[in-house]
């Protein structure tokens, strides 16, 4: 009886334990990021410009492809996307725990879609 009881004693404090972990948020204050979803005909290129000045470039991401995601301090950003040598521009706030898909379509249309990290 008392082994029976060690036992569900154990169990239980695994199951308090792995519940206490998984209600934990995915993102812990990290910085927002971006990445290029190139649908269109053309190489793309962007310039994230932050608030404070700093600078990320994601250059020359082929048609049909994605590039690896960059982080940047959350706030005002302006993205500067170049599609065969024309600017477009979106000037978009940020914030930390959100990754944004800057998405090109086969038109040269951009869209900028934040997705919160959290859900």
């Amino acid at each position: 009886m008392k082994t029976m009881k060690r036992i569900l004693s154990a169990l239980l404090f695994v199951l308090i334990l792995s519940l206490s972990f998984s209600c934990s948020d995915n993102c812990s204050n990290e910085a927002p990021r971006a990445r290029i979803l190139n649908n269109g005909t053309n190489k793309a290129s962007v310039q994230i410009k932050t608030t404070g000045g700093n600078t990320i470039n994601i250059n020359n991401i082929d048609p049909g492809t994605a590039s690896s995601y960059q982080s940047y301090a959350a706030g005002l950003v302006t993205f500067t996307i170049t599609v065969s040598d024309v600017d477009y521009v979106k000037v978009v706030a940020v914030s930390n725990c959100f990754e944004y898909d800057i998405a090109i379509d086969a038109n040269n249309n951009i869209t900028v879609l934040p997705i919160d990290r959290n859900e």
